[in-house]
């Protein structure tokens, strides 16, 4: 391997063992490796500014102001409701309420914080009054968070496209499948589970009565939760049905955010606005820097052979592509369980693209497996997003949250994993149904 190559990478560990701010460390990488190989520095420029024109990155700002803006606009109460409503009379239904909210809710913004950030207020204090422990329901919606990587519109499906230049119609729908099995795994487990952690109280969640009054709150609670079910079938109809593109579909998604939040539930405020508009800028801000400069670093390994030498290096090692993908996966999980999803994306999926092609599998299954992997990351410790966010804010120390989680994370998440890597039909079908992305692959 070329020298400067080793510094590059040899840097780059370094600086995520020092927590460095990873946009730093790519350019410090990226510098290092370039005067040791002794190519202008203005290959910077070049990779970096290619990386970032691309109308993509509007559909990424777009959605993630849209999924801002509906976490302040009282959304997340009607999605409660609505939950409640389906799934509240069975066994552990008032815990599948919150599985089934953040898969409504991560629907509609497409990220993780957001969503638990949301619910959690909303849910945990109510479940403890019922008898529930506060540290299982934490752990559920924490577990559950990632859900909304998995139903499109999704930002890092989005980031996804951008790096591997796919059809964002068609890995959008490649994720369909395995969210709702991961959804519906985490309710049955949940099922099992439930009793563990719950101490009857006297307390007791007003349920309707009979199958009249029933049916009546189902159709009131859909009623108040059909402009918010409306972003999403306006996006996914315009954008499947050729009307808009998915740029102009984040703006929709906008336009309409701010009508039901203004003007239906009326619970957007001025103050709320420039608050998502800020966070907004910032997460774009971080995004794009991410983008570019982790760009420049996995152009310059690809251009000196580091993506065709792993590939060449793991098929003489293990010949089968089942042990392949194994591998990959191992390495993405991983990497997950110190390293942020999207420079995950960012690094990783330049470098294994050859790899995967030399294999036989379809670029869109490969969206589905690392967005799922990504997604597993941020529920996966020592370094876990969700857990951090979700300790905090339900006053739960991190350790109690640990137990539960990895339960969802060994018994439904890593199954569902390989279920999407080995049976290319869960994440290809949808695709092939709508736009006509072909299932290739050696099975």
């Amino acid at each position: 391997m070329e020298t400067g190559l080793v510094v590059g990478i040899g840097l780059f560990f370094l600086g995520i063992a020092a927590g460095l701010p990873l946009c730093w460390v790519f350019v410090g990488c990226s510098i290092a490796a370039l005067i040791v190989i002794g190519t202008p520095l203005s290959f910077m420029a070049g990779a970096a500014y290619h990386a970032i024109d691309s109308y993509i990155l509007m559909a990424i700002a777009f959605f993630i102001f849209a999924g801002n803006l509906m976490s302040e606009s009282g959304i997340a109460d009607r999605f409660v409701r609505f939950s409640y409503a389906l799934v509240g009379r069975i066994k552990g239904g008032m815990v599948d309420v919150g599985i089934v909210t953040i898969l409504f809710l991560g629907a509609l913004t497409g990220s993780s914080v957001p969503t638990i950030a949301a619910t959690i207020p909303l849910l945990v204090p109510r479940l403890e009054k019922y008898g529930y422990q506060k540290r299982y329901t934490t752990a559920v919606l924490c577990s559950s968070s990632f859900l909304g990587y998995l139903i499109p519109p999704s930002v890092p499906v989005l980031i996804y496209c951008l790096v591997a230049q796919q059809s964002v119609a068609a890995v959008f729908l490649s994720t369909v499948i395995p969210g709702f099995l991961l959804a519906g795994g985490y309710m049955v487990l949940n099922n099992f589970m439930v009793d563990k952690y719950m101490t009857p109280t006297k307390e007791v969640p007003e349920l309707p009565t009979g199958f009249k009054e029933s049916v009546k709150e189902v159709g009131a609670s859909t009623w108040a939760a059909l402009p918010a079910l409306g972003c999403p079938l306006i996006v996914l109809g315009g954008i499947y049905g050729g009307v808009f593109t998915p740029n102009e579909a984040g703006a929709i998604a906008v336009v309409y955010t701010l009508i039901v939040g203004l003007f239906v539930y009326r619970e957007l405020k001025a103050a709320s606005f420039w608050k998502t508009t800020q966070t907004t800028l910032v997460t774009l801000g971080m995004i794009t820097l991410l983008l570019g400069f982790g760009t420049v670093f996995t152009r310059l390994l690809i251009r000196e052979g580091a993506a065709q030498a792993m590939a060449d290096g793991m098929i003489g090692a293990f010949q089968s592509q089942y042990l392949v993908l194994l591998m990959m996966n191992i390495l993405l999980l991983i990497m997950g369980m110190f390293i942020d999803g999207i420079p995950i994306l960012i690094i990783v999926v330049p470098l294994i693209m050859p790899l995967v092609t030399d294999i036989g599998v379809n670029l869109v299954q490969l969206g589905a497996i690392v967005v799922v992997n990504v997604g597993l990351g941020v529920v996966t410790p020592p370094y876990a997003m969700s857990i951090f966010v979700g300790s905090k804010m339900a006053d739960v120390p991190y350790a109690e949250l640990v137990k539960p989680m990895m339960m969802f994370l060994f018994i439904v998440g890593l199954p569902v994993l390989f279920l999407t890597t080995y049976i290319p039909a869960l994440s290809c079908w949808l695709p092939t149904l709508a736009v006509g992305a072909k299932i290739v692959g050696p099975w």
